[in-house]
């Protein structure tokens, strides 16, 4: 077995113990037998409660959408060659957020459940406006044209929400709560609704892989290897929008696990995307469960939102990672 696909299998078991973990730790303390039975012989007393409808389902969501943050930011990363750029910079994080306000703005929409489709249209919507400023002009969509037309669109979109939630109170309470960035309070209708989106997502994802390799090597090299530059852009901008809206439809905007996580997967797998992309998933699965434990822990018997525990977390990693100078070009 080979060094890849040795660290594969260890992450694997780490994610699963992670999973294990996220079950059995929580705010409200409940012993080992007690998870035990709530997860094989339930029988509807108050532990079991907690189990089976709280922690197991935000934990299959923690392990999705961590997976969609750390394969779209990989994504990202690669077709911005930007070692700094995240998911959110195609403007998916705040399209869905100017989704999210107009709806309670407009429409009163007052759940999560509602405001998941207007996330995703919000985010489709925004990364669709990004990709076709991106691609005005003789040259097509470029790494540079994408970033540019990205911070735009995110700044004009940005304007918008404060504008709304200065004008309403009830938008702005509501928005606060979406905007933290949350796994928890999910019940599994969240997660079957985003689910099929971010299946396609990471889908795609695996077949832009190769493509993307190539065109790491220069998009003349990778014209002249036989690589249609355009369509693969497209198909990675489309994953990108797919997994990133979605993650964001559901839980809200997440920061610094898309940055980070990448990078970490390429200092030990190499530039090699076939490798990077289930490294930055497995890698997103197991930091975003560990953030979410976190915060479970170090406020009992209130919680820390994983938002926020990925940002205290994330940018002093961040910032080891770049003082002992183990970015990996990109």
């Amino acid at each position: 077995m080979g060094r890849r696909s040795f660290g594969l299998l260890f992450l694997l078991v780490v994610l699963v113990a992670v999973c294990l973990a996220s079950i059995a730790i929580g705010s409200k303390e409940i012993p080992l037998s007690g998870v035990w039975h709530g997860l094989f012989t339930p029988t509807g007393v108050e532990d079991d409660v907690v189990v089976r409808e709280l922690r197991v389902p935000r934990t299959l969501l923690g392990i999705a959408v961590g997976i969609a943050l750390g394969v779209g930011g990989a994504l990202m990363q690669g077709h911005t060659r930007n070692p700094l750029a995240d998911p959110g910079i195609l403007g998916v994080t705040q399209g869905a957020a100017l989704a999210v306000v107009l709806s309670i703005f407009l429409l009163g929409v007052n759940s999560l459940v509602g405001y998941i489709w207007f996330a995703f249209a919000g985010a489709m919507l925004a990364s669709v406006l990004v990709f076709l400023l991106g691609s005005a002009g003789r040259g097509g969509p470029s790494p540079v044209t994408l970033a540019l037309a990205g911070a735009a669109v995110s700044a004009l979109m940005n304007g918008l929400v404060s504008a709304i939630v200065l004008l309403d109170q009830q938008s702005l309470d509501a928005f606060r709560f979406w905007q933290v960035g949350a796994i928890a309070g999910r019940d599994l209708t969240v997660l079957t609704q985003v689910l099929p989106f971010l299946l396609a997502g990471l889908l795609i994802a695996a077949f832009n892989a190769p493509g993307l390799n190539a065109m790491s090597l220069g998009e003349d090299v990778a014209k002249s290897l036989g690589v249609n530059v355009s369509r693969t852009r497209s198909l990675g901008i489309f994953a990108i929008t797919l997994l990133v809206g979605g993650a964001v439809a559901a839980c809200g905007p997440i920061g610094f696990l898309g940055l980070v996580v990448p990078h970490v997967a390429r200092a030990f797998t190499g530039p090699d995307y076939r490798w990077i992309l289930p490294y930055s998933a497995l890698l997103g699965a197991i930091l975003i469960l560990f953030a979410d434990i976190a915060g479970r822990v170090v406020a009992r018997p209130s919680e820390v939102e994983v938002g926020v525990m990925l940002a205290l977390i994330g940018a002093p990693f961040f910032i080891f990672l770049v003082r002992r100078k183990r970015l990996v070009k990109i």
